[in-house]
């Protein structure tokens, strides 16, 4: 399978991102533990511009990592592996079931329970992180796997936003929602007017968060709206959506995506932590992420299979589909996001973050020893 540049592009920013992460997470769980904790944790919560410092990270810059996964999920819907609706079906119906059943399973912990909105949080897949992990198994990684990877990633952090914009609104401010709509309406005319200067539309995405941010809609929603009307034309490497796609890789990889890290790892280990992965939202998690993930993605691509709606890749064997879903079970990144919004106690989000990281670890490490011995030999 021949890879497109962007493609390559992306793979190559996601691998070197995912160990960027994993430096900034160790490094935030030191000082959040040692003697400059008390600075460490005040320093996310510093006033600037009216808002925290964590806001501007969370809701501002998070916005713009939507934007490039907006903008990638649309050349995969153009000209990539979902252009073909065959095609498609395979990574999009193993995403469906790596989404729905870890949600399920952590509802079989926590249904009718005050955790239960914290089913979201095992759904999502660190595109970062995965690929990272995958990327060190070198040249035996088949393309068509990096693919379904990748593929399968972007469209759970589709369905991720998704849940956010429909489960985690806590209320509306309809003034300010028209009018985030209405900009982004006006995006819409531009792009029909094959207007393909890149400012006004940077412009109108500014003013269109801002309206957002201020709506009770989460306003990282606007980086995917902004995505999909920036004008994408042939998909040649000198469009307008092109060029932000490729422009936004390393600044999302090695700055966005590792400060995100930092001002969200910093968990703070009390004198009894090992007990508080024993509770229900936790034990929600590891099950969502280490059996879900892999669980949902293997049945619900084999069960398509079956059926007929899509085909497994010729050079690949259903023991590389599941080691697949055991690295898409790193939920760390959207995982975390997502916990934010679920939950508002914070000794609970604490927790459930420690847990993401345990939970993430050890799926990571699960899939990375699995796919490992699965390509060393051919079959």
């Amino acid at each position: 399978m021949k890879l497109s540049r962007l493609f390559v592009d992306f793979f190559k920013s996601e691998k070197s991102g995912g160990l960027t992460l994993i430096f900034c997470t160790v490094f935030s769980l030191f000082l959040a533990n040692s003697a400059l904790q008390t600075s460490y944790v005040h320093l996310w919560h510093m006033n600037f511009a009216g808002n925290s410092v964590e806001f501007w990270i969370n809701d501002a810059l998070m916005a713009v990592f939507f934007l490039l996964i907006g903008l990638e999920l649309e050349r995969e819907i153009y000209v990539g592996e979902l252009s073909d609706l065959r095609s498609a079906a395979f990574p999009i119906i193993g995403a469906i079931g790596g989404m729905i059943v870890p949600a399920a399973i952590f509802l079989m912990f926590n249904f009718g329970t005050a955790t239960q909105s914290g089913a979201g949080i095992p759904m999502a897949t660190d595109i970062a992180f995965a690929v990272g992990i995958l990327s060190i198994l070198g040249s035996r990684v088949p393309s068509s796997l990096k693919v379904f990877l990748t593929a399968l990633a972007v469209i759970d952090d589709l369905g991720a936003i998704l849940i956010i914009a429909i489960f985690y609104t806590s209320s509306l401010d309809f003034i300010n929602l028209f009018a985030a709509l209405a900009i982004f309406g006006g995006l819409i005319v531009l792009n029909r007017l094959k207007i393909k200067n890149l400012i006004p539309y940077l412009l109108g995405g500014v003013v269109m968060w801002y309206f957002m941010a201020h709506s009770g809609v989460h306003a990282t929603i606007t980086g995917v709206l902004l995505a999909f009307v920036i004008p994408f034309g042939n998909g040649r490497e000198k469009s307008p959506s092109s060029t932000l796609l490729h422009f936004l890789h390393k600044p999302v990889a090695f700055i966005i995506l590792p400060l995100f890290a930092l001002a969200n790892t910093g968990i703070v280990l009390g004198s009894n932590w090992q007990g508080s992965l024993g509770n229900v939202s936790s034990l929600g998690i590891f099950a969502g992420l280490i059996i879900g993930k892999p669980m949902g993605v293997f049945l619900f691509s084999l069960i398509g299979v079956a059926l007929g709606f899509c085909t497994l890749p010729n050079d690949l064997k259903w023991k590389h589909i599941m080691g697949v879903g055991f690295l898409a079970g790193i939920g760390f990144t959207m995982s975390i996001f997502i916990t934010m919004l679920a939950f508002d106690n914070a000794v609970l989000i604490n927790n459930s973050k420690l847990a993401v990281l345990i939970a993430s670890l050890i799926a990571g490490l699960i899939g990375f020893f699995w796919l490992r011995a699965s390509l060393q030999t051919k079959n």
